[in-house]
């Protein structure tokens, strides 16, 4: 089925300047323990202002501490350099893979870290419950692979960058069981194959394509879709 890759007639328009687009961060969760690969979605409330009762994966905006805080490891050499080539500082870059870790765990539970024998105390109340848990975020095995922007003159707007992640390559434990805030219901872990079957945003849609051609050819090294709009019209570029 081909979508516009990312403009739904069902989001609502407002009048008026357009507000700037707030940093936000994703992650793509793939298990590969199984016969065929699976991605973890979830399907937001029906309250949200935001893409209500759109299936989507875990992920926010970014928060002004995220980027300060410790980690066991750096950015895997590939995803700093992409986000570098694209005009992102190294701080940035850090922030913005710390709340896909930071907004993972809260929606889900699952925690992209390693465990620590004496983990940091922190005044960031939304990074009290992961430090809590014993562990230090892990960023080596997140992959940055899209970005997109929501379009001018709806009620939220983000630029949101993409990460992927094999769960097989984090250290903590990655449960069947998954629990969070609520903000995210009916998680589950779902073929990548059926996955589209589901009712998702076609920016989705169009990240869970990328998605399928990355787990396919895990070892050739692919240029990062970016999506925005200009004059009205959606354009597709890569980094």
């Amino acid at each position: 089925m081909t979508r516009s890759p990312h403009f739904d007639k069902d989001e609502k328009i407002v009048p008026g300047p357009s507000v700037r687009a707030r940093d936000a961060a994703t992650l793509v969760l793939v298990r590969r323990d199984g016969d065929l690969p699976r991605v973890l979605m979830g399907k937001r409330s029906g309250k949200h202002t935001f893409m209500p009762n759109k299936y989507v994966f875990p992920g926010g905006r970014v928060d002004p501490g995220d980027g300060r805080l410790p980690t066991v490891d750096a950015l895997h050499p590939e995803t700093a350099n992409s986000l570098l080539q694209a005009g992102i500082s190294p701080a940035r870059a850090k922030a913005l893979a710390m709340a896909a870790i930071r907004e993972t765990f809260e929606e889900t539970g699952l925690i992209i870290g390693s465990a620590v024998d004496r983990p940091p105390h922190t005044k960031s109340k939304n990074w009290k419950p992961f430090f809590a848990s014993g562990h230090v975020p892990q960023l080596g095995p997140l992959r940055y692979m899209f970005r997109a922007i929501t379009p001018p003159n709806r009620v939220r707007r983000f630029d949101t960058r993409f990460f992927l992640v094999f769960t097989d390559e984090v250290s903590a434990e990655i449960p069947d069981q998954l629990s969070g805030s609520g903000e995210l219901v009916d998680l589950h872990w779902i073929a990548l194959s059926q996955s589209q079957e589901l009712d998702v945003p076609n920016v989705t849609h169009t990240v869970l394509n990328e998605v399928i051609a990355r787990v396919g050819n895990p070892k050739i090294k692919r240029p990062v879709p970016y999506i925005r709009f200009h004059k009205g019209r959606a354009q597709y570029e890569e980094h």
